[in-house]
This record gives structure tokens, C-alpha cells and sequence, in this order.
């Protein structure tokens, strides 16, 4: 049981949330007595985040839904440097326009999770303030704060440097670009408290530390778990690649086949992770076992996903992976590519039609899964891999259904 008094930490010690926090005692005695703003950073490496993320994003739900102040903090400034921290080399340097096309394109995930009407919640970029940063002024009066050889000794800067892999000069100014995030947040908003994965543990501890000697009060630190599925395989990761957040670059149904595919051993702890079920129910649910557990992943499926993407569209995907799993009816949300009408009234090889629906990644990748007798067009095995797929494979509702196993089918439409 939890002997948390404050709502919020409460809360996430019985879901599973928290790995550390720099002084459990005085971060409790605060939530307990007053509104506190807190803050996490979303770095844009990419036009949308993915199925890793969501548990920090899931932190800054339940921070705002037990009565605090939760800031979403784009790293239109710190995403020019990258994040060092326990990559094996350095990311790839982006332009100022395509930071800015990502975070556009990240922002709009978060009022499904946020309600950010009437400065209940922030979104804040930190080009606010690091882009034009004199560099001399910035050097003296926070530079000087910091130590090399502390900075050397933090592990994700050793654990590079331990493999004789490169650590650039400008990697290594991240840190303390994230420590000043920190203070110019509590300066301007009053933000006493920053949360992440663990592996931000040193970089946000070098914020507080940054705020003490810099007349900041105390300033605390939060972090959840990296977390990975009992088999070990890295979350929001899937066979096809990362699984985003944003629609335009995963369907409703794939996210929902995501959370439904869930290892047996996952199931409880993703209830507690990502969704907001009461914890009873989570309990009841999390004791099933034997066939009943496949009715539990469906519940788990639903719920993730009618967070992001509305109720509507995870029942349909739970409708959708019914009749097709259950009924072996052709169900039309299934995902679709367009192929040109040309193209299939001349026959296209099996092997291009699995690369371009990217169910295989590659013709040899392709050869394997129809070798395998994993392969089927319209239901029907294939096991030459020189077949030709023509305008005479068109059901009646005018597409092919291309299917990779029991659980991946892609409907191909020609135009």
C-alpha cells in the first residue's frame, strides 16, 4: 500500500509510475498543501511521438486530474542540440523548419490526454528563451555552475564515453541547456517539479542543483520506469516499426492491434499504465487467465485507444478486428493502400504487393514469410513466390486482401 498523503503520488505509486523521486517527504508535504506546476520535455525528433511516450504523457493526465499544473514542454531549442543520453552516437542535426513542422505536428495529441482551456495546463516551447541566448552571458552566469568532472561521472555520458564512442562538444552542452529549462520555468511559471523516464535522472538532478545556486527553492525530481514487455522488447516498438501517436501515421485499427497483440504477462501492468479504469476493476480483470485473458487485452485495446483517438474509432476497431478474425468477413476499415488500376490489370508480383503494403521490407523479407506459408491473397495461401496478382482478385467489393499471418491483413484498392 502506498503512504503517500498527497492524491498524485498516490496515484502513481499504486499504477506502477514512479522509479525516483529526489525527496519523496518534501514533494508529498507540497502536493499536499498547494497547486504545484510541474513539467515534462517532448524533444521533436520526429512529426509524432510514439506508444514509448505515453507514459509520460499519462504522468501529466493524472498530475492535472489530481489538481495540479501540468506544462508540456517542446524542445524547439534543446531538439537543435539532441538528447545524448545513453545513445550510442549523436542524433542527426535538424533544421529550424523542420523542428518546427514537428512540434506542430506533436502538439495535437496532447488535448486528448490535457485539458489546457484557461491555463490549466501549458504548452510551452523552450526556443522561448534558449534561441537567442547570448552565449557569453550564459556561459558566466550559468556555465560556471557547472562541474566537467561531476558531468563526466553521470552514466549516460560514461556509458558513451566507456564504449570509446564520441561524445561531441555540442551534445555535451544538452545537460545544461535541460538544467536551465528548469530554472527559467520556475522563474516565469512557478515550477517546482520535473518528471521523465529514468534515464533523465541526471539530467533533470543537474536542474535542481542549477536552481539551488541560483536562488530558485527547492526543486524536485520524478521518474517512471523505461519500461519493456516481459519478453524484453523495447515499448512502443512493434515488428513494423514504432508505433506513433499520430493518426495520419498509424491507424485507429493498428494502434488498437498493438495493445491487443500484449504479452499475457503485460496485461495488468498496462491496465494500470494506460488507461484510467478504476484500480478494482483493473484488479478483476488483471485475475483472469485462460481464454478470458484474450477479453481482457480486447478491454485494454479499447480503452488506450479511445483516449487518442476517440470512443468511436476504438470500437470500430474492435468491431473491425471481429469480423475479421471471427467471421472471416471481409470488414471495410481495414487498413488500405491504393495500388494504380494499370499496374494490377497487369499482374503485380507478390513480392512488390508485400513490400508496398508493407507487410515485408523487402523482396528477400518477402520470399521468407511466403516460404514460411505465411502469406495469403483473399484467405488463400500462397506459395509461389513468382505469383502474379491481378484485376481477377478483385472481390466484389472491388479490393484484394492481402494477409501476413493471422493478425496483419491489408485490404490493396486499385484507382
Amino acid at each position: 500500500m502506498s503512504t503517500f498523503k498527497s492524491e498524485f503520488l498516490h496515484t502513481l505509486s499504486e499504477r506502477g509510475f514512479i522509479h525516483q523521486i529526489s525527496d519523496e517527504t518534501g514533494l508529498d508535504d507540497l502536493l499536499s498543501k498547494e497547486q504545484v506546476t510541474a513539467y515534462i520535455g517532448f524533444d521533436p525528433t520526429a512529426p509524432s511521438l510514439h506508444a514509448g511516450s505515453l507514459i509520460q504523457i499519462m504522468m501529466l493526465h493524472w498530475f492535472q486530474k489530481t489538481g495540479h499544473r501540468p506544462i508540456s514542454l517542446m524542445g524547439g531549442g534543446t531538439g537543435m542540440v539532441g538528447d545524448p543520453s545513453f545513445k550510442d552516437e549523436a542524433r542527426k542535426l535538424m533544421t529550424v523548419d523542420t523542428i518546427a513542422d514537428n512540434i506542430a505536428s506533436i502538439q495535437r495529441v496532447f488535448a486528448n490526454y490535457i485539458d489546457y482551456d484557461n491555463g490549466n495546463a501549458l504548452m510551452i516551447n523552450n526556443a522561448d528563451w534558449l534561441r537567442d541566448i547570448n552565449y557569453l552571458e550564459f556561459l558566466r552566469d550559468v556555465g560556471r555552475h557547472f562541474s566537467v568532472n561531476r558531468m563526466l561521472s553521470f552514466d549516460s555520458v560514461k556509458t558513451r564515453l566507456d564504449r570509446e564512442q564520441s561524445l561531441s562538444f555540442l551534445e555535451f552542452n544538452y545537460m545544461i541547456l535541460q538544467a536551465y529549462d528548469f530554472v527559467e520555468l520556475y522563474r516565469n511559471y512557478g515550477c517546482r517539479l520535473q518528471m521523465g523516464g529514468s534515464d533523465q535522472w541526471g539530467n533533470i538532478v543537474n536542474g535542481i542543483d542549477l536552481g539551488h545556486r541560483m536562488d530558485a527553492p527547492q526543486l524536485y525530481a520524478l521518474t517512471a520506469p523505461l519500461l519493456t514487455t516481459s519478453s524484453g522488447a523495447k515499448m512502443g516498438k512493434s515488428a513494423n516499426g514504432a508505433v506513433w501517436l499520430n493518426p495520419d501515421m498509424l491507424s485507429a485499427y493498428d494502434f488498437w492491434q498493438f495493445w491487443r497483440n500484449t504479452e499475457d504477462a503485460d496485461v495488468g501492468r498496462f491496465l494500470r499504465l494506460y488507461t484510467t479504469m478504476p484500480m478494482d476493476e483493473i484488479a478483476r480483470l488483471a485475475a483472469l487467465g485462460g481464454a478470458e485473458i484474450n477479453e481482457v487485452k480486447k478491454i485494454l485495446a479499447t480503452e488506450v485507444t479511445a483516449i487518442l483517438h476517440g470512443r468511436a474509432a476504438a470500437e470500430e476497431a474492435a468491431e473491425t478486428a471481429r469480423k475479421t478474425f471471427e467471421e472471416g468477413a471481409l470488414a471495410e476499415n481495414l487498413p488500405t493502400i491504393e495500388v494504380a488500376k494499370a499496374e494490377l490489370d497487369g499482374g503485380m508480383g507478390i513480392l512488390t504487393l508485400l513490400v508496398a503494403a508493407g507487410l515485408a521490407g523487402s523482396n528477400g523479407e518477402a520470399r521468407r514469410h511466403i516460404k514460411g506459408g505465411a502469406v495469403k491473397v483473399n484467405d488463400t495461401a500462397v506459395s509461389d513466390e513468382r505469383m502474379a496478382v491481378g484485376a481477377d482478385a478483385l472481390s466484389p467489393e472491388g479490393v484484394v486482401k492481402l494477409s501476413l499471418g493471422k493478425k496483419k491483413h491489408i485490404l490493396v484498392r486499385p484507382v
